[in-house]
């Protein structure tokens, strides 16, 4: 998708990830903190910096989720719609800087970031700009920086009929776990790991804690990359 067409939805992106999100019994804020909290557990909470990096930020739905878990970190929302960039500033302009992604290098010097966090961004992205987007990213991150990316699972039948019937998913690409993990590994992240999320909608809720034994089981609704430079 084209920073173009993120501009068209911007203002009705939070009532269309609502609708399309409507089956499984929650709103879009729960799977925006759901997120924030798995960047939270695997980094424990210790990043070798104190700036997080919301990659692909949109109108910032994972902004204060991510303010709350690393409450003494500098954000910055990144983006390549401006249209969605202006909605985040007007939502959370006290929690987060705001940048524009020209699509390329990452406005970041060699080092600065402790996370960098991606939420369902990359099946947006040309497949063959992932290698040199992952290198960056890796080239972003400090030592012991975090890379926690979150994606669709192609294999999930649910998560494929939402993306069908989701207007700003026409033209998404889904991504395999296992082809992510490889794109990541080759970027420089040796140590990449997939685990699969989010198998229970609300009315099942009670199931819930069951899921922390079913991330090797490739029929969750997303999966979680994370990988530590």
């Amino acid at each position: 998708m084209s920073d173009a067409e993120f501009d068209r939805y911007a203002d009705q992106y939070q009532s269309l990830h609502a609708k399309n999100v409507r089956l499984s019994g929650e709103e879009p804020a729960y799977f925006a903190e759901y997120k924030a909290q798995d960047a939270l557990r695997l980094s424990e909470g210790r990043l070798p910096t104190a700036t997080v990096l919301d990659f692909g930020t949109g109108i910032g739905n994972a902004i204060p989720y991510l303010n709350r878990a690393f409450p003494s970190s500098r954000i910055i929302g990144l983006d390549v719609s401006e249209r969605s960039l202006d909605v985040a500033r007007r939502r959370f302009a006290a929690l987060a800087e705001f940048r524009a992604f020209e699509g390329d290098r990452i406005p970041a010097a060699d080092g600065e970031l402790g996370l960098v966090f991606a939420a369902c961004v990359f099946h947006h992205i040309e497949p063959d700009r992932h290698p040199s987007l992952l290198t960056e990213i890796h080239r972003s991150l400090a030592p012991g920086g975090w890379l926690v990316l979150h994606e669709h699972n192609p294999w999930n039948p649910l998560t494929m009929k939402a993306v069908r019937d989701c207007p700003f998913d026409e033209n998404a690409i889904l991504i395999r776990a296992s082809t992510m993990r490889q794109r990541a590994v080759a970027a420089g992240f040796p140590n990449a790991k997939t685990q699969y999320r989010l198998f229970f909608p609300s009315v099942l809720k009670m199931l819930r804690p069951m899921e922390r034994a079913l991330t090797w089981l490739p029929l969750g609704a997303q999966y979680c990359l994370s990988a530590r430079k």
